[in-house]
């Protein structure tokens, strides 16, 4: 039996010693190293990449949260407004009302002085008038005697008024 060494031989036995290489220079032992070392930092980066989305979502929460509370105490705010507001208002429409009865009052208080006034006025006058009238009558008809008379009983019933 005669064997050939033909190109198929040689091909064959340079795979054999190019395997043989690979096994004794460890480049399986490299690779998988090398794979293990990347698949530990793809998992390491999946891991941060999950914290970090666990903590987005507790930010996000709690940014919703923070949201939720402002929008509450805007909500307070506007109420308590709204009632002091309110509260002005009637305060203030109770006021105008007051001001304008005291204002009524008073020129119906200032209405009656001065009905009161051309009252007296007009006594006075009618007074006047009546003294006058009566001094011309009194001097046509009586004489000086007459008239110290009714002088001296004007004058003692003065005196007897102011004791």
């Amino acid at each position: 039996m005669e064997f050939s060494f033909d190109n198929t031989f040689f091909a064959f036995v340079s795979l054999l010693i190019f395997l043989g290489l690979i096994v004794y220079l460890k480049v399986p032992g490299m690779m998988a190293k090398s794979l293990d070392d990347r698949a530990d930092q793809i998992r390491n980066e999946l891991a941060e990449a999950k914290r970090l989305r666990e903590e987005a979502q507790h930010l996000l929460a709690e940014y919703q949260r923070k949201r939720k509370e402002a929008e509450a105490e805007a909500a307070h705010i506007v109420a308590a407004a709204e009632r002091e507001a309110e509260m002005l208002t009637t305060e203030a429409r109770k006021k105008t009302e007051e001001f304008v009865a005291n204002r009524t009052a008073l020129s119906e208080q200032k209405i009656k002085q001065a009905e009161a006034d051309a009252m007296k006025a007009v006594r006075s006058a009618a007074v006047d008038l009546a003294i006058a009238a009566a001094e011309s009558v009194l001097a046509k008809k009586a004489d000086g005697s007459v008239q110290s008379g009714l002088f001296n009983d004007a004058v003692k019933e003065v005196k007897t008024r102011l004791n």
